[in-house]
């Protein structure tokens, strides 16, 4: 293993996948068969300068730069080999949010990432318009929001990205985006994979006066998982590895956002799979057959890598309550004298959850760390809520929180599966939540009535999958879909657990349900209420 992994090193048959995360800056690097050898990464911090969110242009190329140098080290360490070149690249990051280039290519505003929630005005008023659903968070709904606002800046624009795109940009020297990335900067059409004309004319007449430009002319270049979306030029090599050891010269894949490389990670870009990842914030994406009848405030239209239709629930909340009841019961542990692994403290929390009531003892909690657009909460505040009758034990109260991490996101996904009739035959959970073996696993496929596989490799990441798209880029045989290059060379023999619903456990879920979405009112009181 270890020869063939430095063989491959030496000869250029890898490809390296790098995903910005919102703390973390992530490389992986694959040999020919997809697996990873080698791995490098930087932490980093958003900014809150002036009421929004932002990472600076010298953050991005430094924390890139500081995250390559690591793993060109771990190459070192490990093989003793210098990196000088890979086969493929491929530049992955959290997706929307607003950059905005004039005519020298200067950046005009901060960039604004997708955490910002100033564009809701803008959101709320492009849906009506399109009769499709904007986020706040998509780059169309910031470019609107600041033409309403009146910000100078808006006349000088030329070229409009994210984050992937543009550090694509400085890497190829090309503007282009992968489709799945595309369709989260303005709504695309699957039929002719571009953005949607109909909308882009809308858009147009809407701000006619304006602006001096046609949307469409400052927005990326569409690209579908596969295509040639350029190559490393000299200077794109030195912004990466400013040593000079890095050479010019190679492949890049389209650039893709973090949904998508997750797809691509858990093997969910089929129609009827999806994905749902489940960590500080929960997602869930179902690939689907065809549109759904009306556009829903909880559900977000993207596509695959390859511009299939997605479904996407998108909740901010997940596990941060659990993590503090967590640390609370250690704090309890160390005061009687106990001091108890964290992973055995979740091990043992988690398990006890699983002899609790199926409706969880009439106990409910609200995760609410952050606010949640999906239930329509607009501040965090975590709550805990029993009556009298309420069974109140450890493992009630354990089996309520865990519940509640998927809260919200199931009051998005029956709308699919329930009231749109959506088909799902399998979905993929990867994340922090599902470390415990079974136990977050079983209630994901309880909230949704679907089984759930739990793959080993899921826990790879978005980096990973942005790897596996740039060896797609250049393994691929002639005619080879996405979808089977996954099957076949990536996740054929891969080891995974899949659980289906317990009937007992989705009836228990669907009763915690109702009496989670009646005690709304209670956690909006507290956002008037509880001020401090």
């Amino acid at each position: 293993m270890q020869n063939n992994a430095k063989s491959c090193i030496e000869s250029g048959r890898t490809a390296l996948g790098i995903e910005f995360g919102s703390t973390r800056i992530k490389a992986i690097l694959v040999d020919e068969a997809n697996a990873p050898i080698a791995s490098g990464s930087h932490e980093w911090e958003n900014r809150h300068d002036n009421g929004i969110w932002t990472y600076t242009l010298d953050d991005i190329r430094l924390g890139l730069q500081d995250c390559y140098a690591n793993l060109a080290a771990d190459v070192k360490e490990k093989y003793g080999v210098t990196l000088t070149t890979v086969g493929a690249l491929g530049i992955s990051a959290m997706m929307h949010g607003y950059m905005v280039f004039g005519k020298n290519d200067e950046l005009l505003v901060p960039f604004r990432t997708w955490r910002n929630n100033t564009a809701a005005e803008a959101g709320d008023k492009l849906t009506e318009l399109f009769n499709y659903h904007i986020p706040a968070r998509w780059s169309i709904a910031h470019l609107y929001q600041a033409i309403l606002n009146g910000e100078t800046h808006v006349r000088d624009i030329v070229f409009q990205t994210t984050l992937e795109g543009y550090v694509h940009w400085m890497l190829t020297g090309r503007k282009v985006l992968g489709i799945g990335e595309a369709s989260g900067m303005f709504p695309v059409d699957p039929a002719t994979k571009q953005y949607d004309a109909g909308m882009l004319e809308k858009f147009n007449n809407l701000v006619k006066g304006r602006v001096p430009f046609k949307v469409e002319d400052i927005l990326p270049k569409i690209l579908l998982a596969g295509e040639d979306a350029g190559t490393l030029t000299p200077e794109g090599a030195k912004f990466l590895d400013p040593t000079g050891t890095l050479q010019a010269g190679i492949p890049l894949c389209p650039p893709e956002g973090d949904a998508g490389t997750g797809m691509v990670a858990t093997n969910a870009i089929k129609k009827r799979t999806g994905n749902v990842s489940a960590g500080t914030s929960v997602f869930a994406m179902i690939v689907l057959e065809k549109p759904l009848s009306r556009p829903y405030p909880e559900i977000d239209l993207v596509t695959t890598p390859v511009g299939d239709l997605v479904g996407m629930v998108h909740c901010n909340n997940c596990t941060s309550d659990i993590n503090g009841w967590v640390n609370l019961f250690g704090e309890f542990a160390k005061l009687a004298g106990v001091d108890i692994p964290k992973w055995k403290l979740y091990d043992m929390l988690y398990f006890e959850s699983e002899k609790g009531d199926k409706d969880c003892g009439g106990l409910l909690s609200y995760n609410y760390v952050s606010n949640e657009h999906v239930t329509k909460v607009d501040k965090g505040r975590p709550l805990f809520v029993r009556t009298a009758e309420g069974k109140f034990t450890l493992a009630n109260f354990m089996r309520t929180h865990l519940f509640s991490a998927f809260g919200a996101l199931k009051v998005g996904c029956d709308i699919m599966l329930k009231e749109e009739g959506v088909k799902l035959d399998r979905i993929t959970g990867h994340g922090g939540l599902f470390k415990t073996e079974r136990v977050g696993q079983s209630y994901l496929a309880a909230a949704i009535n679907a089984p759930v596989t739990v793959m080993k490799t899921a826990g790879e990441g978005g980096a990973w999958g942005m790897a596996i798209l740039a060896n797609y880029l250049i393994t691929k045989k002639e005619g080879e879909t996405l979808e089977a290059y996954l099957d076949n060379r990536v996740f054929a023999g891969q080891e995974g657990v899949t659980l289906a619903p317990d009937p007992a456990d989705v009836a228990g879920f669907d009763e915690f349900k109702k009496r989670y979405v009646e005690g709304l009112p209670i956690v909006r009181e507290a956002t008037r209420s509880l001020k401090y």
